[in-house]
């Protein structure tokens, strides 16, 4: 069984082994199943898909739709070379599971707008599904609408140009799509339960999620949540392509 490539971006170790232990566990994944690259202090490696499974991209702090002269000097050697990267996966139709910024840069790589227009502070929204959602091998069966932890300043303007929207929100319509048939991008985080989103929130309070003064405002908020569905989507995209 080849491993699941797993591309991670936070510079904070809290959330990045959080990050990392919840794909784990929500995934029922074990560490030998996962080959973790914390791209943010070694760089992105040379890849050769055909020794992985699927590629997972994780959630960060960093917009790459930010003006270059914005963007840290790690950042920018990270995505120059994760755009042709993606450029590949979605050209040979790699499973992919984009998180987060791992949508964003998806988007990015395929050359459509991102956007602040859309942006949803740290919590949990409602997300509504779409037609051709009730049909996708990742969605079929689950609730219609269901609730999910954000937190993100930017988006996708759109869906690029031939993926299929899957989910939407409120506030955000391109939350979840699909590129061709095996390559997912989401806005939310589907590794996400109350416990993770409370750290997500503490170490990242000062970055302009919400307000400062209202973060424990913000965590009394999810500490009311119980959220399921998300994880579901986590474990169903491993079943299929963990192979």
């Amino acid at each position: 069984m080849k491993p699941i490539l797993l591309l991670q971006i936070r510079p904070e170790d809290a959330a990045s082994n959080g990050e990392y232990e919840a794909i784990l566990k929500f995934g029922e994944l074990s560490t030998q199943d996962v080959h973790r690259v914390r791209t943010e202090q070694t760089g992105v490696p040379e890849v050769d898909l055909s020794q992985y499974s699927a590629l997972i991209i994780g959630g960060g702090p960093w917009n790459p739709g930010d003006p270059e002269e914005k963007k840290s000097d790690v950042q920018k050697r990270a995505e120059e070379k994760l755009i042709p990267l993606i450029q590949q996966v979605v050209a040979t139709d790699f499973p992919c599971f984009g998180i987060c910024y791992g949508l964003e840069i998806i988007t990015k790589s395929l050359d459509t707008e991102l956007t602040h227009d859309f942006q949803e502070k740290a919590g949990a929204i409602d997300l509504h599904m779409t037609e051709n959602a009730k049909h996708d091998a990742l969605l079929a069966d689950l609730p219609e609408t269901f609730r999910g932890f954000v937190g993100h300043k930017e988006a996708a303007a759109r869906v690029p140009d031939g993926g299929t929207l899957l989910l939407s929100s409120k506030d955000c319509p391109p939350h979840m799509f699909r590129m061709g048939q095996n390559v997912y991008a989401m806005q939310f985080h589907p590794e996400l339960d109350v416990e993770g989103m409370l750290i997500r929130i503490e170490v990242y309070k000062h970055l302009g999620y919400f307000p400062i003064d209202q973060a424990e405002q913000v965590k009394n908020e999810v500490r009311k949540e119980n959220i399921t569905v998300p994880m579901e989507i986590l474990k169903r995209f491993v079943k299929k392509y963990h192979v």
